[in-house]
């Protein structure tokens, strides 16, 4: 019985995204989300706040946030999958949204922007599954952009762009 219930919660754990957890007396409770925040700078960055500027800053679309490894660089990079058509987005006015309501450090770096969001069972939306795609523009399918913190937009990410952050040539 016990290992039939270690079984099924490992399933969910894997399938959801959750983390469960057992006290003494064998009742089971939600701990966090995995991926609820991630390390930028030093920093915290809880993946709910961002979530919630980002789409409400575009009408209030699906937005997941993430954290995203970068070559060499310690923690990890934010990046927003929205379920939005790039056409419908001002990329400038996103940017100052979330420089007004965001410190520095939260501010996504990444985009990407997908067509169909993947949901678990229960109509949560995966991080996992764009977190392992990153923001590799020849592995991942969605047109994907990045933080022009000079021209205060969000540009294209080519090859050529991811090249240059990969190897250090671009400083974040």
């Amino acid at each position: 019985m016990y290992l039939f219930l270690i079984i099924s919660v490992l399933e969910y754990i894997l399938y959801a995204g959750d983390i469960l957890v057992m006290d003494e007396e064998g009742y089971i409770f939600f701990v966090v989300r995995a991926g609820d925040s991630f390390r930028w700078r030093g920093e915290n960055v809880s993946t709910g706040e961002v979530e919630n500027i980002v789409s409400t800053a575009l009408g209030h679309v699906s937005c997941v946030v993430y954290g995203v490894e970068v070559l060499n660089i310690e923690g990890r990079a934010g990046m927003a999958a929205i379920h939005i058509n790039p056409k419908n987005v001002d990329f400038s006015e996103l940017y100052q949204n979330a420089r007004e309501r965001l410190p520095s450090y939260a501010i996504p770096l990444f985009l990407r922007l997908s067509k169909q969001m993947d949901e678990t069972g229960t109509y949560k939306l995966k991080k996992e599954t764009y977190q392992k795609g990153g923001f590799n523009p020849e592995e991942v399918p969605d047109p994907l952009f990045f933080l022009d913190a000079k021209q205060k937009t969000y540009i294209p990410l080519d090859k050529e762009l991811y090249s240059d952050i990969v190897t250090g040539k671009l400083r974040l």
